[in-house]
């Protein structure tokens, strides 16, 4: 005996959850290739450099606070009351140091890309080059915080510090010109908190009184993917310029619109930031005074901004959000052969559902193995044209009628170009989804209007 209608309804239902597992599956590879991706990206940055962030110029002036202090002497529990209070002075002694950041910094860099291969994996790795130049106010002698207005202060050897994430990426030992002075960086910061980087060393400084002191110096620095920079400066104009033309800008500043320029052949953007707009001092020297011994600070912890160089189309995000649509492309396909056979009375066997089912499927396979070797929109191509005339093929024969099959390879034809501009604009996805799910659902209302459901039904054959 045949299976009722609805029968039939539940055994193609059943079909197009049983194609879930194999998306499902799909979906796990597209992981773990992700990871694999990271796992390289990981595996550059272990052997040549990591993402840089650069925090500076700081000027660090430490310095010795003695002072006395009047304190209680203490006697037994017996005499207390009896005796009057004997009191003593004791010197003090502090280790201090005054963090004194730029009023105005000017930095301009130009950055240029290239990429770094893993396997089949490549990752884009960018070599800066960086003029600084600013000012700092010195502080003078009195100007010093301390502890009591009368403490006697000896000074250290005052040093500008340059923290910079990982140094192997620096390549060149840079001098910086101080007052007229050229002064060689040595290696480390001497900070307590960001210890990696570099520190120019001042020498013995007269603050007499307080002096405006200008400096400039070039750097040369390498990164993988991305550069961060903390607005260290009263007013700090960073300037960027690169051959590369999909930037990605992050943190908590974005460029200037007035100075944004992106095109084909690079772009070029600066930031203007003022202390006003960012708690960068606040937070550095609050950081840098809670560490007393050498440490490692979390750099999350303070205000900065990002540029980063980064392919604009992840094979692999594209290929995860294609396969989410996977079990829709089923369904709807299911529902196109299930209205078929109520219209044309033509039986199609559910194995024959599963084949075109898993050939649906198989697309997003070759779409992954694809994108890996060539472009995301060539493996997009191929895969979907392999599917389609593996398809339409099938299709011919099952449906025993040549022009049938080709229908049906121009409906899943329009089905991969609404799905590739779904990948294409991620902005408009929920609105494009919305439209196609609609126009599929009128097609299927308009093209089954007279169907008689109940007769249907009743006129199902049996055994």
């Amino acid at each position: 005996m045949q299976k009722t209608l609805l029968v039939k309804a539940l055994i193609v239902f059943g079909l197009m959850l049983l194609i879930g597992l194999p998306l499902l599956m799909i979906q796990e590879t597209i992981k773990e290739r992700m990871e694999f991706r990271q796992e390289a990206v990981n595996s550059i940055a272990a052997d040549s450099v990591r993402e840089q962030t650069i925090i500076g110029p700081i000027l660090v002036i430490p310095y010795v606070e003695q002072y006395d202090e009047r304190v209680e002497i203490a006697v037994d529990k017996e005499q207390k009351g009896s005796v009057p209070a004997q009191t003593q002075v004791q010197r003090r002694v502090m280790q201090r140091r005054l963090l004194v950041y730029p009023n105005l910094l000017l930095q301009e860099g130009t950055i240029e890309t290239d990429r770094r291969y893993r396997g089949i994996h490549q990752v884009l790795v960018y070599s800066g080059q960086h003029a600084f130049k600013g000012d700092f106010t010195v502080p003078s002698l009195e100007q010093l915080p301390r502890k009591t207005p009368d403490a006697r202060v000896t000074l250290g050897e005052p040093f500008v510090a340059l923290s910079i994430e990982d140094v192997r990426g620096i390549r060149n030992i840079p001098k910086i010109d101080w007052g007229g002075r050229q002064i060689e960086f040595e290696q480390g910061t001497d900070l307590f908190a960001f210890r990696s980087g570099l520190h120019a060393p001042l020498g013995a400084m007269p603050l007499a009184q307080a002096q405006q002191v200008k400096f400039s110096f070039d750097l040369g620095l390498d990164g993988i993917e991305r550069q961060h920079f903390v607005p260290v400066a009263k007013n700090s104009q960073i300037s960027i310029k690169s051959n590369w033309p999909h930037p990605q800008f992050g943190g908590r500043f974005l460029p200037s619109p007035k100075h944004r320029q992106i095109n084909a052949d690079g772009f070029q953007v600066e930031w203007n930031i003022s202390s006003l707009a960012s708690n960068a001092q606040t937070q550095l020297s609050t950081i840098e005074g809670e560490f007393k011994v050498p440490d490692s600070a979390p750099l999350g912890q303070v205000d900065r901004f990002s540029v980063g160089f980064i392919e604009p189309i992840n094979v692999y995000s594209q290929s995860d959000r294609a396969t989410k649509y996977g079990l829709l492309f089923v369904a709807l396909t299911f529902a196109a052969f299930f209205i078929f056979e109520i219209l044309k009375s033509l039986p199609i066997h559910p194995v024959q559902y599963l084949l075109v089912g898993l050939s649906l499927v198989i697309f997003f396979l070759l779409l992954v193995g694809l994108a890996e070797h060539i472009a995301f929109l060539a493996a997009y191509l191929i895969a979907s044209a392999a599917c389609i005339t593996l398809t339409s093929f099938y299709l011919v024969h099952v449906l025993r009628n040549a022009w049938r099959g080709i229908g049906f390879g121009v409906g899943l034809t329009l089905l991969y170009g609404a799905l590739y501009g779904l990948l294409s604009s991620e902005n408009n996805a929920l609105v494009m989804g919305s439209i196609l799910l609609f126009a599929v659902l009128a097609v299927i209302m308009v093209a089954t209007r007279k169907v008689d459901w109940y007769q249907i039904g009743k006129g199902a054959p049996q055994e």
